[in-house]
């Protein structure tokens, strides 16, 4: 019971990423408007990096080339994500690039049993598909056609997946103060060199207090807290259900949009809200029930 506690204890801190997350994207979004991404990713990651390293400053003493290689990989599929993400942003809609980021949560299950052979429970998979129901009726208010976008969203989409199936995994084995830092670090390398390459520069064109109280909001909640509090609870739950669980974010994006940036929620979008939480209560809920029907079965 006691290792039960612990997995609904991760889940609850992974759903608070999540919100994390989602509450920060309209401030993001008003950031990249004015300052290019990779710049913004670039700030945004150093930051949170260099503040890592502090917070972590006792526990550099376990660095080894494993750590590094394991924070390293984590950080790559990391900033892959966040690239084709912006790539997909340029050919295609938001809310179409929202939707394909979200089916990770059907890539995850896969790439997890194909890569460390780890089975996913049926509720989990009940639970990724109803969730991405909702995605599409909470995202999706234009046709999906297949175009450059969809694809840069797809290959996004797969990215995160791997970002989350690794963590799942690495997490478990290495210092995850470094694991987070490392992986922070990386971001910020791939994403100065992405600025130059593309971007010609990485020194943000207009400094002013919309981009650093952008910054400064994202290194705190949505990097620092929400990705060491990933790493951390990763080890205690499985992929699947991190997954499912992240689905919460468009939600959390639409509520926050909601009531503090005078954004409007259809039916349709509610109905696909309801349904993401539909999904993740089937993950989470699923397995209980079964096994509370299995005990009164084999009670008598």
């Amino acid at each position: 019971m006691h290792h039960k506690m612990k997995e609904i204890g991760a889940d609850f801190l992974l759903l608070l990423v999540a919100i994390a997350w989602g509450s920060t994207f309209f401030i993001v979004q008003d950031a990249v408007e004015q300052t290019p991404v990779y710049t913004f990713l670039f700030w945004r990651f150093f930051i949170a990096a260099l503040l890592m390293s502090l917070i972590a400053y006792q526990q550099w003493r376990y660095f080894n080339k494993a750590v590094l290689l394991a924070g390293s990989v984590l950080g790559v599929f990391m900033f892959l994500g966040y690239a084709f993400q912006t790539f997909g942003l340029k050919y295609t809609y938001s809310s179409t690039v929202g939707f394909i980021t979200g089916l990770n949560v059907i890539v995850v299950p896969f790439a997890s049993y194909l890569i460390f052979k780890h089975k996913a429970s049926l509720y989990s998979i009940l639970g990724a598909i109803t969730a991405s129901v909702g995605l599409y009726y909470l995202t999706l208010n234009s046709e999906i056609g297949f175009s450059l976008g969809e694809f840069y969203a797809f290959v996004c989409a797969i990215m995160f997946a791997l970002h989350i199936v690794f963590t799942d995994h690495l997490s478990k084995k290495h210092n995850i103060y470094l694991l987070v830092a490392i992986q922070f670090f990386t971001v910020s390398v791939c994403s100065s060199i992405g600025g130059w390459v593309m971007e010609g520069s990485i020194v943000p064109v207009k400094i002013d207090e919309l981009l650093i109280n952008a910054i400064i909001i994202t290194v705190i909640f949505a990097t620092i807290f929400a990705f060491w509090v990933q790493t951390a609870m990763q080890r205690f739950t499985t992929a699947a259900k991190t997954a499912i669980i992240f689905t919460i974010e468009p939600v959390s994006a639409g509520v926050f949009g909601y009531f503090f940036a005078g954004e409007v929620l259809s039916m349709t979008q509610l109905a696909g809200a309801a349904l993401i939480l539909g999904g993740m209560l089937v993950a989470e809920v699923g397995s209980y029930i079964a096994l509370w029907i299995f005990k009164a079965k084999h009670s008598y």
